[in-house]
């Protein structure tokens, strides 16, 4: 799935691209783009439909179009688009032939390029919501970012302080701290010395701090290089990769030596995922004596 950083390059290109403009029009291809969209996918066209995009906006690993009435109104509803596993949103001339597995072509009154969501995976799509204080309603659960003005660090280290569950699983908790998917939570943990199992309450506030930082550092370099993508499905809206990928410390390196120390990296099952870390920078906590 794609983190802050893949998402944050998306959301960058959108708003260079979209903002300003006024749909004219909305195709939607199947029933599966609009299935978070009760009403259907031929509701969502009809709403879209001479809408005014004021903006691209993201919290954490969420991404919505802001739309008024007119590009200068207050905005009042936002298109959530998820991006899923496969998802891409294009910037594409209009006379382009349309690519195997595209779903929604969003077209505007300029007659300039327009927007198209291919999802080879289709577990990507749209859907619609209202916005309370500038958020999509459906997103309000989830906790700010390290890159949002908001964010209070402070806070979210007397936050995980308290939690007694591994610290990777209170790192992926996106009501937490949001943004952190399993690449960067690999990455940060290795870079902090931390492995994902330890308790989050058995950390001293100084090192859940530091902890957050790397997260927050690691993204932010990620974001330089344009994110992580290990095949050609996450890519910008013109279409390219990005590249961190080739500067993984941690994620992904099971079988090759630490970074740091030589020791071979390992991987362990995660919940429904993975883990890689290093078996002498970061000690797995001993299972507590029954």
């Amino acid at each position: 799935m794609p983190e802050l950083p893949e998402v944050e390059v998306v959301r960058r290109g959108l708003a260079d691209h979209v903002s300003g403009r006024t749909l004219d029009h909305v195709v939607l291809t199947g029933e599966r783009v609009a299935r978070r969209h009760v009403p259907g996918p031929r509701d969502l066209e009809d709403r879209l439909a001479g809408r005014a995009v004021t903006g691209a906006h993201r919290r954490g690993k969420y991404l919505w179009l802001a739309l008024a009435d007119t590009p200068d109104a207050v905005p009042d509803e936002g298109l959530i688009v998820h991006l899923g596993m496969s998802g891409q949103m294009l910037v594409t001339d209009p006379a382009d032939p349309l690519a195997k597995h595209t779903h929604g072509r969003l077209v505007f009154t300029d007659g300039g390029h327009e927007l198209r969501f291919v999802d080879q995976r289709t577990f990507g799509g749209f859907a619609l919501a209202d916005l309370v204080d500038g958020v999509p309603s459906s997103v309000s659960h989830i906790a700010l970012d390290p890159f949002d003005p908001g964010y209070d660090r402070d806070a979210v280290v007397r936050d995980i302080k308290q939690r007694r569950s591994g610290i990777k699983r209170v790192l992926l908790n996106q009501t937490v701290v949001s943004g952190i998917g399993n690449i960067y939570a690999d990455e940060a943990l290795w870079r902090a010395r931390i492995h994902g199992e330890r308790l989050a309450s058995s950390l001293t506030k100084p090192a859940i701090a530091r902890l957050l930082d790397h997260a927050r550092d690691v993204m932010a370099q990620a974001l330089d290089q344009g994110g992580t993508s290990f095949d050609a499905l996450y890519v910008n809206v013109n279409g390219a990769s990005g590249y961190f990928d080739r500067s993984l410390s941690a994620y992904g390196q099971e079988g090759r030596p630490c970074p740091r120390c030589g020791t071979t990296m390992r991987r362990e099952q995660f919940m429904n995922r993975s883990s890689t870390s290093c078996p002498r920078c970061q000690v797995r906590p001993r299972a507590p004596r029954g």
